[in-house]
């Protein structure tokens, strides 16, 4: 049966050697997306955070709303809102700038959580320690307690990145020419879809590699320093 299969109609390497390079292009754009969202994410999801553990109600429920409405809704949707709908009302950006910005508040309401865990994680014994130190909030965060909660936050932050780095494919939605997009343009000139689906999925896979070898080293590197 295995012999009746016509593995040229699957997979094409020399379309897939050839296409390379130019599906290759993309790559700034993924990246870009994807670490810038990152990183502003968690900053954005950390104050998020501290919001969302907030004894003040005024600051709580806001956190808790915008948490729940970006993890409740497609970032699909996010995307098309940004780069379709607000021009409607006058706000325009570009494809770029619409996926930055959609990227970065969806992955923020996951990196919230993901700090809200690991602060939790800390054991109250440090915050009481601190405290009796004399150390305001900001100096027992700053030197004792993200010290600990950055240790156990790295594999679900390195998790939120992959998904993110994944995730970024989705820009091409909104025309951005990163890699999926690329590999959609050759595959629709050369009749191809296939092949180019194959290539784009060993490229994401190579990056999420090499990613994940970095989480390993920082989760090593965090627990040998702990």
């Amino acid at each position: 049966m295995m012999n009746d299969i016509e593995w040229g109609l699957l997979f094409d390497p020399a379309l897939a050697i050839e296409s390379l390079p130019y599906v290759l292009e993309g790559i700034g754009y993924t990246l870009l997306i994807s670490i810038v969202s990152m990183i502003i994410g968690m900053v954005i999801g950390f104050f998020l955070s501290l919001a969302r553990t907030s004894r003040v109600k005024i600051l709580q429920f806001p956190a808790r709303l915008y948490i729940s409405f970006m993890r409740g809704v497609p970032i699909l949707v996010i995307l098309f809102l940004l780069y379709f709908a607000l021009p409607v009302v006058g706000i325009e950006f570009t494809a770029v700038q619409a996926a930055l910005i959609g990227f970065t508040i969806n992955s923020a309401a996951y990196i919230a959580e993901v700090f809200r865990s690991s602060l939790a994680s800390v054991d109250k014994g440090q915050w009481e320690s601190s405290t009796a130190l004399g150390l305001t909030y900001w100096q027992s965060m700053r030197r004792i307690i993200l010290p600990q909660s950055i240790r156990i936050a790295i594999p679900p932050l390195s998790n939120v990145y992959l998904d993110l780095i994944k995730a970024s494919s989705l820009a091409a939605m909104i025309t951005v020419p990163e890699i999926f997009q690329k590999a959609r343009i050759v595959g629709a000139r050369e009749y191809d879809l296939l092949t180019m689906l194959i290539l784009v999925a060993l490229i994401y896979w190579a990056i999420c590699s090499v990613m994940t070898i970095l989480q390993n080293y920082l989760e090593k590197r965090y627990a040998d320093y702990l």
